[in-house]
Parts: structure tokens; sequence; C-alpha cells
């Protein structure tokens, strides 16, 4: 009993910026969001505050941030995890209405310019999961499940998804992502309305693909334009086509496989036979029909 009931008391430091400035952290994530690195995207975004008041340009681009960490709360409980270790070195608390104020004179640029500074490819070359051969394997995602305020200009951007039952409460946002598979480092990122295709919104990321990359896609991706865009980027492909396609044979191959010509792109095309067992023991297979 004794040794169950010890206890043992933990302290830490952290490094934050003087005076007014002494809020602008994100604990630990610091250290890839320095101090630097958001003074110059500011500056290059006309984002600098001519009068330094209770919160700098610099604050407000890490409270912004740490919105996004604590999506469930308010402003002023963001503020409070924000500050929670710099009991005594700050006087005063913003009002809500201030800190509403600091993210609107932000505006998008400055946050658009971080993200496009920091994306990118982060694992190095023996990072075991990463490649595939001399290729670094990457795919889309994307996600239709994040709500949006529900306030009428942006309903009148995103609009609502009706149904039998009615419309939802809530307008509803896509969101496309370019990813490094092995790390799910964001090489790039778009948002917009749901009614708009998964493929055309992975098409504004196609330029982030080069010759050194193997792209991995599945069978929402494999319409011929966009296999054809794909390939001119130099990548690699590697797409699971709908089990309905039959692509003609021009050429068969010994190990099975044929060539075939999609849209002005030469392909390989790959039947396999996938099985997986689980750890419980439990089988899973299909049948996968493969383009390169």
């Amino acid at each position: 009993m004794p040794v169950q009931c010890s206890t043992v008391t933990l302290t830490s430091s952290i490094t934050v910026a003087d005076g007014i400035f002494a809020p602008g952290h994100l604990g630990e994530l610091t250290r890839q969001l320095p101090f630097e690195l958001v003074d110059d995207v500011l500056e290059r975004t006309g984002g600098t505050q001519r009068r330094l008041r209770l919160l700098p340009s610099r604050v407000g681009v890490y409270f912004v941030l740490a919105l996004a960490l604590f999506p469930q709360q308010g402003y002023v409980r963001v503020w409070d995890k924000l500050t929670a270790g710099l009991r005594g070195l700050l006087h005063r608390r913003p009002s809500e209405k201030a800190l509403r104020e600091v993210r609107r004179r932000l505006g998008i640029a400055p946050l658009r310019l971080l993200f496009e500074t920091l994306a990118g490819p982060v694992a190095q070359p023996i990072t075991p999961g990463v490649r595939y051969r001399c290729w670094r394997t990457v795919a889309f995602d994307g996600c239709s499940s994040t709500k949006a305020p529900d306030r009428p200009r942006v309903c009148g951007w995103l609009g609502k998804h009706k149904h039998r039952y009615g419309t939802d409460g809530y307008p509803m946002l896509k969101i496309m992502v370019l990813c490094e598979t092995g790390t799910r480092a964001l090489l790039g990122a778009v948002f917009g309305p749901t009614r708009e295709k998964e493929t055309g919104y992975a098409e504004q990321l196609l330029p982030l693909l080069d010759g050194g990359m193997l792209l991995l896609n599945d069978r929402g991706f494999d319409s011929d334009d966009f296999l054809a865009k794909a390939a001119a980027t130099g990548a690699q492909l590697l797409v699971r086509l709908k089990g309905t396609r039959a692509p003609a044979r021009w050429a068969l191959l010994p190990d099975g496989s044929f060539l075939t010509r999609i849209n002005g792109t030469r392909l390989r095309i790959i039947d396999a036979h996938i099985a997986v067992t689980t750890a419980k023991g439990l089988r899973l297979d299909g049948q996968y029909r493969l383009a390169t």
C-alpha cells in the first residue's frame, strides 16, 4: 500500500516570448512553428501589426492554430489553454470580441503561406515504410464529414445537403489532401463544397507530384482523364480500377498481366488475388484489378 499511495511531482519549463508576445506559443509544437517563421510569414503577407496592443499579430497566429487543436472549445477557453502556464506574466485577459477581431484582422493569407511553407515530405530516404524501391509513396485522401458554421455567408458558398427527411443542420466541407503514406505528412490540401467531385479537387494537387513519387490511388480516381493527367506529372502510378472496367489487351506479358492504352496513356494491367490473415485468424481476400 505505501508504494501504491506514493506520489511524485514533475516540473517542466517552457520558453516563451517576452511581454505581450508571451501567449504566442503552442508548447512543444512551437519547435515546428518557431517565432521567426511566423514573423516572416506575417511580414511577407502584410499581416504585421502597425501598433503594439494587447494582441499582436504573432499571438493571433498561434491563437488561430490553437483553435484548430481544440475545435469544440470557445474563444475564451482556448485562450485559457494557451496561457495556462503563464500565470503571473499576463496582467489581463482579452475579451471574446478582441479575440474575434484579431482573427479577422489576420485573414487567411498568413495561415495559407504558413501551411505552404511547412507542407511537404518529411521522411528521410532510410525511413522504413515510406518508399517502394526508389520512389516515395504518396496518396490522395478525402473527407466530406467536416461541419462548417451555419452562417449565411458560409451556407451561400457550401450550401446544405438535402435528403428525403429534410436538410442537414450544418453545411458540410469537403477536404482533399495529398499525403506521404509512410508518415502521413501533408504535401498539399484543398477544400470546398461537397457537391464537387473528389477528382476535381485532386487535380488541383497534381502539380505537387514529381518523377520521384509513386502515387497510390483507389477506385475513385481511375477515370481516363484523371489517369492521363496524373501520368503527365512524371510520377509513377499504381491505381485500383473498378471491377467493371475491361481495358483492351494490346499485349499479353509472361506473368499474366497485359499492356493497354487508356486515353493515350500506356498502362500495365494486373489482375491480383490479395488475401490477408489477421492476428485473430480472420482471413480476408478479394480480386483487385490494378493499373500501373
